[in-house]
């Protein structure tokens, strides 16, 4: 510092400013300052890490699904019989075989009948899972545990194995139905034909189906009703509502997300269901049971139509699209709504 003759005291020219604050700026040192990038590596953009990261199974999906959709397509419009397969010829044929199938009566048969047969699983699988799953909310903790436990072995069941089981039931001479009905007092049971025509067949592959999918919605439905909040029941009960009115007016607006997506699926999974019903009777008797993916199956391997099978599948799979586009179409008004 320099003193002069005054007695002011100046800082020195060289000392470094202080801030506003009373406190020096530090200095910048060597290397203190933002790093340069690494040559010879480009940073990736930032929206790209996630699409990296789905990239091996986007291309697994490609090459498992996409491929043999394609080729299903491409097979639809040829011409394909047990002939062209020993040659090993495939000519194509145009619409030929969509043409074919939609001026087919039967066809047609086994549409109504598939979408009948879908209607009514999926129906008494949502009743029927909505009351189990309202149950288990009710029941104590020991009674929930064994029947979730019993839920769950009901679920995992292999479906070739419970129609085994159910075969057994529905046995023509050792039949456990056909003693109950006997025992109830019931006529015209002694080796009575449970799968004598295609209604009493796909009635009991209902009872099958219906029996495998109850679990996933009952326990869906107990994990949704866990997140509505006990002070809406209460405030249901002050107000004078009944159990009816409860589940309307507080359980179903807070779970709507719920059974849309539930329902959805199983839409889907019902309406491609193939192993309960082939399993069970094979399509028969005389093709009366036959769903739209057993009709595909049975045209395709036993009667040799392999093509003509592609085109059923296409057309499955267009209405299966139809009935999704519905299900977008109200997943996008909910959100709207929200």
């Amino acid at each position: 510092m320099t003193v002069h003759s005054q007695g002011a005291v100046t800082a020195p020219q060289d000392a470094p400013p202080k801030s506003a604050g009373g406190q020096q700026t530090p200095p910048m040192t060597k290397g203190a300052g933002p790093s340069a990038p690494r040559r010879g590596r480009k940073p990736l953009p930032a929206g790209w890490l996630p699409y990296l990261l789905i990239g091996p199974a986007v291309l697994s999906l490609a090459t498992l699904l996409l491929y043999p959709l394609i080729k299903n397509v491409i097979l639809s419009f040829q011409k394909v019989d047990k002939i062209e397969f020993i040659q090993r010829k495939a000519p194509f044929n145009g619409v030929e075989n969509y043409t074919q199938l939609l001026g087919d009566a039967h066809f047609w048969t086994v549409v109504v009948r598939t979408f009948a047969f879908t209607a009514a699983n999926v129906a008494l699988i949502m009743l029927i899972g909505s009351l189990v799953g309202i149950l288990l909310n009710r029941l104590g903790k020991w009674m929930r545990l064994v029947l979730s436990m019993a839920l769950v072995m009901a679920w995992a069941m292999p479906i070739v194995a419970s129609v085994t089981v159910f075969q057994w039931l529905f046995d023509e001479q050792f039949g456990v139905m056909n003693w109950v009905m006997r025992t109830l007092g019931f006529t015209g049971y002694e080796q009575h034909n449970w799968f004598e025509s295609g209604f009493s067949t796909l009635v009991i592959v209902t009872v099958l189906v219906v029996w495998g999918s109850v679990p996933f919605v009952a326990l869906n439905m107990y994990a949704g009703l866990t997140t509505v909040s006990g002070e809406l029941y209460e405030a249901a009960r002050m107000d004078g509502a009944n159990g009816w009115q409860t589940f309307w007016q507080v359980v179903f607006p807070n779970l709507k997300p719920f059974f849309t997506v539930t329902t959805f699926l199983e839409v889907i999974w019902v309406f491609k269901a193939f192993t309960q019903v082939y399993a069970m009777n094979r399509g028969g008797p005389d093709r009366a049971s036959e769903t739209l993916p057993v009709f595909a199956f049975v045209e395709g391997q036993s009667q040799g139509h392999y093509a003509l099978a592609a085109a059923i599948s296409v057309l499955t799979i267009v209405m299966l699209v139809i009935v999704m586009s519905f299900y977008f179409r109200l997943i996008l008004k909910q959100e709207e709504e929200q």
